[in-house]
């Protein structure tokens, strides 16, 4: 059994490793203002960046600002989304946030996550990549690359994002949590796959308690 001194150790030189092998890791969705970045994490429910950047362009031009959205025809927002899916929900979570933002916080995207979270359609996830990404505070993303890498490394047994965010803010320092995140997400979508892992291709295998034991895993 891995004493959690060891535990920890190993953990932040994965992180090391990771950050040679992906020094360009970062948020993949477009945006330029912590309410760009808060609509289009909202918007990646669900789906890809990819598609979420494809309607974005469109979306931002359309309503720049929370007061926009506020005094939108969810229709509207329904119809320019539509590609990411969920469409209805999120079309109606990005007006609510909106008049949310317009009548508690001047219109400004709020910088502590329960006051994001207090939001329409905002959970932990969506509020820890805002905080790090639009206001470097640090977070840690639990998305679904993260949680499946982080069980995979040993490093949580939890299913939980909560817990699992938890645990993994046990063992990597508070100040790289938000660029573990990221390049967990780019290992997870490049090399540790759901299905059919890369094992022979990965950077951290000898690290890994999992490698090679993954059915599929090449």
């Amino acid at each position: 059994m891995t004493s959690p001194v060891a535990l920890v150790r190993r953990a932040r030189r994965i992180n090391r490793t990771l950050a040679e092998v992906y020094p360009d890791a970062r948020c993949e969705l477009d945006f330029r203002s912590p309410l760009e970045l808060l609509v289009a994490t909202v918007l990646s429910a669900q789906t890809t960046d990819v598609r979420v950047n494809q309607v974005t362009p469109v979306l931002f031009a359309q309503f720049p600002d929370a007061a926009a959205y506020a005094a939108a025809d969810v229709e509207d927002i329904e119809s320019i989304i539509r590609p990411t899916g969920f469409h209805r929900a999120k079309a109606k979570a990005l007006v609510g946030i909106g008049a949310a933002l317009s009548e508690r916080f001047d219109g400004a995207v709020p910088a502590r996550q329960a006051d994001l979270v207090s939001l329409p359609g905002v959970g932990r996830k969506t509020a820890n990549v805002v905080l790090g990404d639009a206001f470097g505070v640090p977070g840690l993303t639990i998305d679904t690359h993260v949680g499946r890498l982080a069980r995979r490394l040993g490093w949580t047994t939890q299913e939980d994002p909560v817990k699992v965010e938890a645990d993994v803010a046990a063992l990597i320092e508070r100040r790289e949590w938000t660029l573990v995140s990221h390049r967990l997400i780019f290992h997870g979508r490049r090399v540790c796959h759901a299905r059919r892992p890369a094992c022979g291709d990965c950077a951290i295998a000898d690290l890994c308690p999992s490698a090679g034991l993954v059915a599929g895993a090449r």
